[in-house]
């Protein structure tokens, strides 16, 4: 690595250490020319697959866009800014250790979905009526039917979607 002092060709490290939980290496140099001492950092460059869109479109990934869905879903819904950036890393990981250089764009549609039908129904609802481009109320009905049957477990940890006999009982 060159100097940023003196610019002489060659530094040499005086010590490495891992720094940001582990993601990044911190390494202190100095230059053998001038004498003056400096840090770098080194991460791992992990490139995301490129997202193909309808009509064969090739859009690079853009992960505030994902965060934005999730955002735009989640709107006005009790779901902590953790749990946001818990279900964006979950996609971007998934998408990373696919290892594909492409990946259709209704794949990660679906992993959104798979992460908001865990957060929150609701939002998988909103989010599942744009993304599938529901019709009509029957359509949305069907997918709530589905929901429903898919996710009993999460009766206890969420608000209902329709009103139902249990919430009325003491």
């Amino acid at each position: 690595m060159h100097c940023p002092f003196c610019q002489h060709e060659d530094t040499r490290v005086i010590d490495s250490r891992l720094a940001d939980d582990g993601a990044t290496v911190r390494r202190r140099r100095e230059c053998p020319a001038c004498g003056e001492r400096f840090n770098t950092f080194e991460t791992a460059e992990l490139k995301m697959p490129a997202i193909i869109k309808s009509g064969e479109r090739r859009q690079m990934f853009d992960e505030h866009k994902l965060r934005t869905s999730f955002e735009r879903a989640l709107q006005k819904r009790p779901v902590t800014g953790d749990a946001v950036d818990a279900a964006v890393h979950a996609v971007v990981s998934d998408l990373r250790k696919s290892g594909e250089r492409e990946v259709p764009s209704r794949q990660v549609g679906e992993l959104v979905m798979r992460e908001l039908k865990k957060l929150d129904q609701v939002a998988y609802v909103r989010f599942a009526s744009v993304y599938r481009r529901f019709e009509d109320v029957h359509a949305f009905r069907e997918e709530i039917e589905k929901l429903e049957r898919d996710l009993p477990a999460l009766d206890e940890k969420q608000l209902s979607l329709l009103g139902s006999d249990k919430q009325n009982k003491p």
